[in-house]
């Protein structure tokens, strides 16, 4: 008995247009990453493994966190390929961040294949306690003056 399912084809041609211009199969599809906030400060861990220190860059451009880095291919000719499931080429990734880091203070490290981004959380959005006076809400000018004259009356 044969099947006919007619999402075969239509399948088919969506992963050839959503896969059209990521290059060839051992291209990079994603950086995975972690996020997550400790105190005052959030901490970005991004998974790159066997990449090149000195092609990982972190670039802030206003609120768009970029990360970049390369692997580069094997060059060796006459090598027969019997497996090849590690992607080479560029890989980027970019995060939208808020106004309320500090983007003087972020700093990066790339340790055994993860590079670890942290970013400061603003002094002006750290929460902070504000003082309740008690009495009337006047102006404290106006209540020192008043008393002053009612002193010297």
């Amino acid at each position: 008995m044969l099947r006919f399912d007619p999402f075969t084809d239509i399948d088919a041609f969506t992963k050839s247009v959503l896969t059209a211009g990521t290059g060839n199969n051992r291209s990079p599809r994603f950086m995975p990453m972690d996020l997550y906030k400790v105190d005052d400060h959030y901490v970005l861990h991004a998974d790159l493994p066997g990449i090149d220190p000195g092609s990982v860059d972190v670039h802030i451009d206003g609120s768009t966190l970029t990360l970049t880095a390369h692997r580069s291919t094997l060059s060796e000719e006459g090598v027969n390929w019997l497996a090849s499931e590690r992607f080479a080429g560029t890989y980027r990734r970019q995060l939208s961040i808020s106004e309320d880091i500090d983007a003087e203070q972020i700093v990066a490290s790339y340790d055994n294949g993860v590079l670890t981004v942290t970013l400061p959380i603003a002094e002006k959005a750290k929460p902070r306690r504000i003082e309740i006076s008690s009495g009337s809400p006047s102006r404290p000018e106006n209540a020192q003056a008043k008393q002053q004259v009612q002193i010297e009356a």
